[in-house]
């Protein structure tokens, strides 16, 4: 089973990221596990910019509970990428992003990604539901 080669057209909002030099791994690519923090970064930036979370202050948290990537081509330092993100499911307290890593510029995506966050208070670590201004900017993504 092969997992289809996602295309620029497919996403809806784009956060630019620079690689850094740490990034690179053994074999002078980046390391697989950063394109975990590449995806909690562009969601992070869009709830946080967009969406006004409060990730200090603010009563709701969200809780990675489950993530996954397929990879296509490499990325390296000093490549500059672009995050892809759409919402593939939006529930009552939780949604699921499906993410995708292009090089600057290019239409074919080098990775692609989901994860689905939890939206807990951030006292008791139970789930609530998604706050409506949060809400508001997830349905803009929502495909």
């Amino acid at each position: 089973m092969s997992t289809p080669m996602p295309q620029r057209t497919d996403y809806l909002h784009f956060q630019p990221i620079t690689t850094r030099w740490h990034d690179n791994d053994a074999y002078g690519h980046i390391n697989n596990v950063t394109y975990y923090s590449f995806f909690d970064t562009a969601v992070n930036t869009y709830l946080i910019e967009v969406g006004g979370l409060d990730i200090h202050d603010g009563e709701v948290v969200g809780f990675v509970v489950s993530s996954a990537c397929d990879y296509f081509a490499s990325i390296a330092f000093p490549d500059r990428i672009e995050i892809g993100l759409r919402v593939g499911k939006l529930g009552n307290s939780s949604v699921q992003y499906e993410l995708a890593v292009f090089k600057a510029g290019e239409a074919e995506a080098c990775a692609a990604g989901r994860f689905v966050h939890v939206f807990v208070d951030r006292t008791s670590n139970l789930p609530v539901a998604i706050p409506a201004a949060l809400r508001g900017s997830l349905e803009q993504l929502v495909v």
